[in-house]
Protein backbone atom coordinates (compact mmCIF):
# COMPACT_ATOMS: atom_id res chain seq x y z
CA UNK A 1 0.00 0.00 0.00
CA UNK A 2 1.44 3.39 -0.80
CA UNK A 3 3.01 6.16 2.11
CA UNK A 4 3.15 9.23 2.32
CA UNK A 5 4.89 11.61 5.28
CA UNK A 6 2.12 13.31 6.42
CA UNK A 7 1.68 16.88 8.03
CA UNK A 8 -0.78 18.12 10.62
CA UNK A 9 -2.28 21.44 9.82
CA UNK A 10 -0.06 23.03 11.89
CA UNK A 11 2.93 21.63 9.70
CA UNK A 12 4.12 19.60 12.38
CA UNK A 13 4.61 15.59 11.31
CA UNK A 14 3.10 13.37 11.95
CA UNK A 15 4.85 10.48 10.34
CA UNK A 16 4.33 8.27 7.71
CA UNK A 17 1.32 6.83 6.99
CA UNK A 18 -0.69 4.86 4.86
CA UNK A 19 -2.36 6.95 1.98
CA UNK A 20 -5.88 5.60 3.13
CA UNK A 21 -4.86 6.50 6.83
CA UNK A 22 -4.08 10.33 5.70
CA UNK A 23 -7.05 10.44 3.53
CA UNK A 24 -9.29 9.51 7.01
CA UNK A 25 -7.54 12.00 8.87
CA UNK A 26 -8.36 14.46 6.78
CA UNK A 27 -12.09 13.44 6.37
CA UNK A 28 -12.16 13.07 10.47
CA UNK A 29 -11.22 17.17 10.27
CA UNK A 30 -13.21 18.32 7.40
CA UNK A 31 -10.24 19.27 5.40
CA UNK A 32 -8.23 18.42 2.13
CA UNK A 33 -5.19 16.15 1.98
CA UNK A 34 -2.65 17.87 -0.28
CA UNK A 35 0.45 16.94 -1.69
CA UNK A 36 3.14 19.53 -1.01
CA UNK A 37 6.27 17.53 -2.30
CA UNK A 38 5.69 14.90 -4.60
CA UNK A 39 9.33 14.56 -5.54
CA UNK A 40 10.13 13.14 -2.07
CA UNK A 41 10.40 9.41 -1.19
CA UNK A 42 7.66 8.86 0.28
CA UNK A 43 5.75 12.12 -1.20
CA UNK A 44 4.70 14.89 1.58
CA UNK A 45 1.53 15.79 2.25
CA UNK A 46 -0.73 17.91 4.45
CA UNK A 47 -3.71 18.49 5.98
CA UNK A 48 -4.87 21.95 5.36
CA UNK A 49 -8.11 23.50 4.00
CA UNK A 50 -6.72 23.92 0.50
CA UNK A 51 -9.35 26.40 -0.34
CA UNK A 52 -7.68 29.13 2.44
CA UNK A 53 -4.39 27.80 1.24
CA UNK A 54 -5.21 29.40 -2.21
CA UNK A 55 -6.35 32.63 -1.58
CA UNK A 56 -3.62 33.16 0.98
CA UNK A 57 -1.12 32.12 -2.08
CA UNK A 58 -3.41 35.09 -4.15
CA UNK A 59 -3.17 36.90 -1.49
CA UNK A 60 0.43 36.98 -0.91
CA UNK A 61 1.45 37.40 -5.41
CA UNK A 62 -0.79 40.59 -5.30
CA UNK A 63 1.25 41.83 -2.14
CA UNK A 64 4.09 41.13 -3.90
CA UNK A 65 3.23 42.16 -7.44
CA UNK A 66 2.24 45.46 -5.83
CA UNK A 67 5.59 46.12 -3.72
CA UNK A 68 7.33 45.38 -7.47
CA UNK A 69 5.17 48.17 -8.94
CA UNK A 70 6.07 50.52 -6.49
CA UNK A 71 9.47 49.94 -6.43
CA UNK A 72 11.91 51.93 -8.98
CA UNK A 73 15.37 51.85 -10.37
CA UNK A 74 17.39 54.94 -9.91
CA UNK A 75 20.32 54.95 -11.73
CA UNK A 76 23.19 57.29 -10.29
CA UNK A 77 26.38 57.63 -12.87
CA UNK A 78 30.27 58.33 -11.85
CA UNK A 79 33.35 58.81 -13.38
CA UNK A 80 36.79 57.30 -12.59
CA UNK A 81 37.96 60.76 -11.81
CA UNK A 82 35.18 62.12 -9.86
CA UNK A 83 35.62 64.65 -6.99
CA UNK A 84 35.28 64.17 -3.43
CA UNK A 85 32.13 66.26 -3.24
CA UNK A 86 30.84 65.34 -6.07
CA UNK A 87 31.29 61.40 -4.65
CA UNK A 88 29.85 62.97 -1.26
CA UNK A 89 26.53 64.05 -3.65
CA UNK A 90 25.92 60.62 -5.85
CA UNK A 91 25.86 58.96 -2.62
CA UNK A 92 24.00 60.83 -0.25
CA UNK A 93 21.68 60.26 -3.17
CA UNK A 94 22.26 56.69 -3.32
CA UNK A 95 21.09 56.94 0.19
CA UNK A 96 18.17 58.47 0.03
CA UNK A 97 16.76 56.33 -2.61
CA UNK A 98 17.57 53.35 -0.80
CA UNK A 99 15.61 54.60 2.62
CA UNK A 100 12.66 55.24 0.33
CA UNK A 101 12.57 51.39 -1.07
CA UNK A 102 14.26 51.82 -4.00
CA UNK A 103 16.93 49.94 -5.83
CA UNK A 104 19.88 51.39 -7.45
CA UNK A 105 21.97 50.95 -10.49
CA UNK A 106 25.22 52.14 -10.12
CA UNK A 107 26.77 53.10 -13.25
CA UNK A 108 30.38 54.25 -14.39
CA UNK A 109 31.85 55.34 -17.87
CA UNK A 110 34.99 55.34 -19.41
CA UNK A 111 35.97 57.79 -21.93
CA UNK A 112 38.76 57.31 -24.30
CA UNK A 113 42.61 56.08 -23.37
CA UNK A 114 40.49 55.61 -19.37
CA UNK A 115 39.82 52.36 -20.25
CA UNK A 116 43.41 51.04 -19.91
CA UNK A 117 43.06 51.84 -16.18
CA UNK A 118 39.78 50.36 -15.48
CA UNK A 119 41.20 49.19 -11.81
CA UNK A 120 40.31 52.67 -10.94
CA UNK A 121 36.89 52.17 -11.68
CA UNK A 122 36.73 49.26 -9.73
CA UNK A 123 38.11 50.93 -6.88
CA UNK A 124 35.70 53.73 -6.73
CA UNK A 125 32.46 50.85 -6.67
CA UNK A 126 34.03 48.83 -3.45
CA UNK A 127 34.39 52.18 -2.43
CA UNK A 128 30.32 52.78 -2.67
CA UNK A 129 29.94 48.94 -1.52
CA UNK A 130 31.40 49.44 1.91
CA UNK A 131 29.97 53.34 1.85
CA UNK A 132 25.91 51.53 1.93
CA UNK A 133 26.49 48.66 4.09
CA UNK A 134 23.86 48.28 6.32
CA UNK A 135 21.73 49.82 4.17
CA UNK A 136 22.00 48.01 1.14
CA UNK A 137 22.87 44.56 -0.14
CA UNK A 138 24.69 43.70 -3.25
CA UNK A 139 22.04 42.32 -5.59
CA UNK A 140 24.36 42.34 -8.66
CA UNK A 141 28.42 42.98 -7.43
CA UNK A 142 30.83 45.57 -9.79
CA UNK A 143 30.35 43.66 -13.70
CA UNK A 144 32.18 45.23 -16.56
CA UNK A 145 30.15 45.80 -19.62
CA UNK A 146 32.00 47.14 -22.52
CA UNK A 147 33.32 51.00 -21.58
CA UNK A 148 30.89 50.43 -18.80
CA UNK A 149 31.09 49.64 -14.60
CA UNK A 150 27.41 48.58 -13.42
CA UNK A 151 26.61 47.42 -10.14
CA UNK A 152 22.83 47.16 -8.54
CA UNK A 153 22.02 47.43 -5.40
CA UNK A 154 19.29 47.06 -3.29
CA UNK A 155 17.66 47.92 -0.14
CA UNK A 156 18.22 46.40 2.75
CA UNK A 157 15.92 44.78 5.24
CA UNK A 158 16.14 47.26 7.52
CA UNK A 159 15.60 49.97 5.29
CA UNK A 160 13.15 48.62 3.94
CA UNK A 161 11.39 48.13 7.16
CA UNK A 162 12.44 51.79 7.66
CA UNK A 163 10.80 52.87 4.14
CA UNK A 164 7.39 51.53 4.82
CA UNK A 165 7.18 52.98 8.53
CA UNK A 166 7.89 56.37 6.95
CA UNK A 167 5.43 55.83 4.00
CA UNK A 168 2.88 55.12 6.70
CA UNK A 169 3.49 57.86 9.23
CA UNK A 170 3.09 60.17 5.69
CA UNK A 171 -0.05 58.27 4.99
CA UNK A 172 -1.40 59.35 8.42
CA UNK A 173 -0.13 62.58 7.98
CA UNK A 174 -2.33 63.50 5.04
CA UNK A 175 -4.95 61.71 6.18
CA UNK A 176 -8.32 64.14 7.59
CA UNK A 177 -8.17 65.38 11.06
CA UNK A 178 -11.14 64.07 12.86
CA UNK A 179 -13.34 67.37 13.24
CA UNK A 180 -13.13 69.53 16.77
CA UNK A 181 -16.21 69.96 18.65
CA UNK A 182 -16.87 73.88 18.01
CA UNK A 183 -17.60 76.41 21.10
CA UNK A 184 -21.04 76.78 21.83
CA UNK A 185 -22.33 80.39 19.95
CA UNK A 186 -22.95 83.34 22.07
CA UNK A 187 -25.88 84.10 22.86
CA UNK A 188 -27.89 86.46 21.05
CA UNK A 189 -30.15 87.70 23.83
CA UNK A 190 -28.29 90.79 25.25
CA UNK A 191 -28.26 90.36 29.08
CA UNK A 192 -31.02 91.84 30.95
CA UNK A 193 -30.26 95.75 31.85
CA UNK A 194 -31.57 97.16 35.38
CA UNK A 195 -34.18 99.60 34.46
CA UNK A 196 -32.82 103.54 34.70
CA UNK A 197 -34.71 105.01 37.63
CA UNK A 198 -37.53 107.22 36.29
CA UNK A 199 -37.11 110.81 37.17
CA UNK A 200 -39.00 111.82 40.07
CA UNK A 201 -41.01 115.50 40.16
CA UNK A 202 -39.60 117.76 43.19
CA UNK A 203 -41.91 117.31 46.10
CA UNK A 204 -44.17 120.61 46.36
CA UNK A 205 -43.37 123.15 49.02
CA UNK A 206 -46.22 123.56 51.81
CA UNK A 207 -47.33 126.50 51.36
CA UNK A 208 -47.20 128.95 53.86
CA UNK A 209 -50.29 130.14 56.20
CA UNK A 210 -52.41 133.26 55.41
CA UNK A 211 -52.55 135.76 57.90
CA UNK A 212 -56.23 137.03 58.13
CA UNK A 213 -56.49 140.68 57.42
CA UNK A 214 -57.58 143.15 60.60
CA UNK A 215 -61.42 143.67 59.71
CA UNK A 216 -62.89 147.59 59.34
CA UNK A 217 -63.47 149.74 61.36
Amino acid sequence: MPTVRLLDPDGQQIGIVPISEALARARQLNLDLVEIAPTAQPPVCRIMDFGKYKFEMAKKEREARRHQAGQRVKEVKFHPNVEDHDYQTKLRHIREFLEEGHRVKASLMFRGREQVHKEFGHQLMHRLMKDVEGIAKIERPPEDLGRFIVMMLAPSPAARRAAEQKAAQAKAASAPAAPQPSAPAPSTQSAARPAAPRPTSPTPAPASPRVPSPAPR
